[in-house]
């Protein structure tokens, strides 16, 4: 494991026993929920290349791009095989990389939409404010803004993300006993709260503790590790630990034969996809079809994709990534429409950062900044292109420094705090959940219906 893997992984464990961020969740009373809705964080390590995700179509916008990714440059998608998409709201073209056709589909019925030049941002910043020292910090590096991201807190140090302080703020609305959270990719930053602790589901195999079954050998380790969990509480690593592995024991019973078995629902949505995205998708398809016997109102959960962190040999692993990607979201969102819940169920993309607009050598591109995602859902106002689309032109406007790393003119706060009005949470929550928004203007985009 990597040092900044083991970071961030202690940092998650020990934080659902940590009082530090209490102050940011001083929650008024909120009216109770009794419908059912589920966020859906995919997170694509390694920094995703926009810039080859969505590109002008028309001749002008793309005459841009070409201009600077030209043929030679080993990172230009051809205008002809890019996959043509309309924005209702602006009326001008753009293409879609060509791995995205399942995606492209969704975008033009309307279950897709994107917003444009996204990230993290200590406040609306201009380049002559970057350039003074206006910037959130150790922006460009991996593991600071993979937290800032999780976390939106892009100033200073935070130990609970944003998915787990949405889930602390819903699990008394909500008022269900089954936890708000839970990832098929680990337990990470995003969702770790101060005051609910996640559930980390396993995408093959059985959920629970092996070895603890009704002889009297069995219950005897059961009792002996009981003990052992009771002790040492004062250390907050140790009781984190010990109470994310009491959760899993108690929930077991529950949890194991929903995940042990496939409807013929979600066989059928599922059918040929065997890859670690569509896995993941396929546990919470499940964890959502079993929503009545969970009792779970409210649900976050958190997938992803690593391998976006492309220096060189950009096309081949953009092909293989988005190949992988595409199918999968597509598959999840005709498992919520079969299931019947896809107008409650939304769908978004995160990742490190976005990437230079300048090639690199090698086939590859550098670490940058602003960033197009996906929202995907029946709640999501599709076929639309959010947020401010960047100016290709390297020195330009929009760029930070010389080599496209876009200034972004949405925060990640905006972004987050639109998703989790959808879900419920009303002005106190979200002021909780992130404490800078106030920055921003609006504080929320119209993404979501």
């Amino acid at each position: 494991m990597e040092r900044r893997d083991f970071l961030r992984r202690t940092a998650a464990l020990s934080a659902a026993g940590l009082a530090a961020n209490l102050d940011l969740l001083s929650l008024t009373a909120q009216a109770a929920v009794n419908d059912y809705k589920a966020l859906v964080c995919v997170f694509l390590f390694g920094g995703m290349d926009g810039n080859n995700v969505l590109i002008p179509l028309d001749s002008g916008g793309y005459g841009q791009y070409a201009k600077v990714r030209g043929a030679t440059s080993g990172i230009q998608l051809a205008q002809a095989e890019l996959l043509p998409i309309t924005p209702v709201n602006l009326g001008m073209p753009f293409g879609l990389h060509p791995s995205l056709k399942e995606l492209q589909a969704l975008f033009t019925g309307g279950q897709l939409a994107m917003l444009a030049n996204v990230g993290t941002l200590t406040q609306p910043t201009s380049s002559t404010q970057y350039n003074a020292g206006l910037r959130p910090d150790n922006l460009y590096s991996h593991a600071d803004q993979q937290t800032q991201w999780q976390t939106a807190v892009s100033t200073g140090i935070s130990s609970t993300g944003w998915g787990g302080r949405l889930a602390d703020a819903m699990m008394p609305l909500s008022g269900q006993s089954f936890p708000v959270i839970t990832s098929a990719a680990g337990v990470t930053l995003y969702v770790t709260g101060a005051q609910t602790n996640p559930l980390a589901v396993p995408t093959s195999g059985g959920f629970g503790l092996s070895g603890f079954g009704a002889s009297t050998a069995s219950k005897a380790r059961l009792t002996a590790l009981t003990s052992l969990l009771g002790l040492d509480r004062g250390n907050t690593l140790v009781a984190a630990a010990a109470d994310i592995t009491q959760q899993a024991q108690s929930l077991s019973a529950t949890v194991n034969p929903i995940l042990a078995t496939t409807s013929a629902t979600l066989t059928a949505a599922f059918a040929g996809l065997t890859t670690s995205t569509a896995k993941q998708l396929l546990a919470v398809a499940k964890m959502i079809e079993a929503r009545a016997a969970t009792g779970a109102k409210r649900q976050i959960f958190f997938v992803s994709l690593g391998g976006f962190d492309t220096h060189n040999n950009e096309i081949a692993t953009h092909q293989n990534l988005f190949g992988e990607l595409s199918p999968a979201l597509n598959a999840f969102y005709n498992a919520t429409s079969a299931l019947g819940v896809a107008n409650s169920v939304t769908t978004f993309t995160l990742s490190d950062f976005g990437r230079t607009f300048q090639p690199a050598a090698g086939g590859g591109t550098d670490h940058a900044w602003g960033n197009h995602h996906f929202i995907m859902g029946g709640a999501v106002q599709g076929g639309r292109l959010y947020g401010q689309y960047p100016q290709l032109i390297l020195g330009g406007p929009s760029d930070a420094e010389k080599e496209g790393r876009w200034i972004p003119t949405t925060s990640v706060e905006q972004y987050g705090a639109t998703l989790a009005k959808w879900f419920g949470a009303g002005a106190s929550e979200l002021a909780a959940v992130f404490p800078n928004l106030g920055h921003f203007a609006p504080s929320t985009l119209g993404f979501l219906g």
